[in-house]
């Protein structure tokens, strides 16, 4: 599968190469928020009113830091289940956001919004916290501080890796291995006892 090194702001040509399995190394400006923060967001948004931070063209993050050690920029920090945050995806994708980094597989929702909002959902490797925490270069709450963990944060990261698991042509990487997991498993239970 190809590796891209993409920087944000990811354009619309870069979304639509993006095909899923291939890996990105990501580097710029990236915004993290989870569950409470969309909620506000995407309530905001339904008011037909301003967000906190303009998300338009940006990638969001679906996670909660730890808190730093001395020295530390931030503590660990993993993706959060990008299923919790699909009720919120497709109002974020229609207004602009063009990724989201979450693990594990999203529902069929959150598939056709990529399509039809020309955007991406990427998968990062949860359990990898520590080395996911080495790519981030800078961090500054920028909206609901209240929420304490779960508050918008802007991160500056660097090679911050990352698999194409949803495309913008609405393909589905977790579907399509499973199936490639079934026909194996198939073939090889054939003739056991």
């Amino acid at each position: 599968m190809p590796e891209y090194r993409l920087q944000t702001p990811i354009t619309k040509e870069d979304i639509k190469k993006l095909k899923i399995g291939d890996t990105v190394l990501l580097s710029g400006t990236i915004y993290m928020a989870r569950d409470a923060a969309h909620k506000r967001m995407v309530e905001l948004l339904e008011n037909n009113q301003s967000l906190p931070v303009d998300l338009k063209g940006e990638v969001i993050f679906y996670a909660g830091p730890c808190p730093p050690k001395p020295g530390q920029v931030i503590g660990p920090v993993a993706p959060t289940t990008a299923f919790r945050m699909d009720p919120y995806a497709p109002a974020m994708y229609e207004y602009g956001v063009v990724g989201t980094i979450g693990k594990g597989p999203r529902r069929d929702l959150v598939k056709d919004a990529c399509k039809k909002y020309g955007a991406v959902s990427f998968a990062a490797i949860g359990g990898l916290s520590t080395i996911l925490s080495r790519r981030v270069k800078a961090v500054q709450v920028v909206a609901y501080e209240d929420l304490g963990p779960e508050a918008i944060r802007r991160l500056e990261v660097q090679d911050f890796p990352l698999l194409v698991a949803y495309d913008s042509n609405g393909d589905d990487l977790y579907q399509q291995e499973i199936a490639k997991y079934e026909n194996y498993n198939q073939k090889t239970n054939k003739g056991a006892v």
